[in-house]
């Protein structure tokens, strides 16, 4: 009963995520993007080259394209991955029409920074569907069927897509629009892998030295756990500890010291960890913690079956 009730939790904390980066997204386009006339990726940029021409509204236009797009991937990718994919294009679509009225609001009147602007907001709202698992459709179904059956990557699939977007809203509109656009898409990527990745950004770092245990000592007087790898030089066949550890960004400095004053010959290397999780860090995803749940839960049932 409280793993259902916790399942429940999780699936509710899930769809408001998704619901909140649809909206977000949806604000964004209609304050920064419709106003400058400038456009998206996926289904709603073409919704958005047609609402220029016609005024037909943008967010009926989104669903009505992703309709044939659902279709497919009820048939090629099953109706686990489809229904998650309707519910993510209803709640965006909806929320493109029903903010429509943001168009009168543009808090910035320079292009530039309605790209900008456009691109980071737009990248919050993906970031948030797609760090719950969600998706609004477009694009993304043609990319994950064509990975499916031709093994293609899905982002140059979706990049290509876009890109003939950007050579129609050209020739329709100019060049100018579409390059603001472009400087929009790459914001809206960058802030997309951002949010999906986790702000907690932090550092791996490997230390080889003979005196690995004494720099170990000093890590852990800092407060870190400390792992040991063995290694073997390759040369001299000589095995040695090497020193793993996983530190915030502001204890980096620190760990250098220690190593450097244990040992002034010490071999570091410090790798960006863009997401850690466990005991000292920040815990797994909720979808992370459903799945580990359901197999704990299957894992005890056999048990309790033998």
């Amino acid at each position: 009963m409280k793993l259902h009730i916790q399942m429940l939790e999780n699936h509710f904390m899930r769809y408001t995520g998704i619901t909140l980066g649809c909206f977000i997204a949806s604000a964004s386009i209609n304050l920064f993007l419709v106003p400058a006339h400038l456009l998206t990726g996926g289904a709603t940029g073409i919704a958005i080259i047609v609402y220029y021409l016609t005024g037909l509204p943008i967010g009926l236009q989104t669903f009505l394209y992703n309709i044939p797009l659902l279709l497919a991937a009820w048939k090629t990718l099953g109706r686990a991955y489809t229904v998650d994919v309707v519910i993510g294009t209803a709640i965006f679509s909806f929320a493109l029409d029903m903010m429509r009225f943001l168009n009168a609001y543009a808090p910035v009147n320079d292009i530039m920074l309605s790209a900008i602007f456009g691109g980071v907001f737009n990248g919050i709202g993906y970031g948030l569907v797609f760090r719950m698992n969600g998706s609004t459709g477009g694009f993304d179904i043609i990319g994950a069927i064509v990975k499916k059956y031709w093994s293609m990557s899905m982002g140059g699939v979706i990049f290509a897509f876009n890109c003939l977007i950007m050579c129609v809203a050209a020739f329709l509109f100019g060049v100018a629009p579409a390059m603001f656009t472009l400087i929009c898409m790459y914001m809206n990527a960058m802030v997309t892998d951002k949010v999906i990745a986790g702000f907690n950004s932090r550092k791996a770092v490997l230390i080889i030295s003979d005196r690995a245990q004494h720099i170990a000592e000093g890590i852990m007087e800092v407060g870190r756990g400390v792992t040991f790898l063995h290694g073997q030089g390759c040369f001299t066949r000589k095995e040695r500890n090497i020193v793993f550890v996983v530190v915030k960004l502001t204890q980096v400095s620190r760990i250098k010291l220690i190593a450097h004053a244990v040992d002034p010959h010490a071999f570091m290397i410090i790798i960006s960890a863009n997401e850690v999780m466990g005991r000292g860090f920040s815990e797994p995803g909720m979808e992370l913690q459903r799945v580990a749940q359901k197999y704990s839960h299957l894992h005890e049932r056999e048990q309790h079956g033998h």
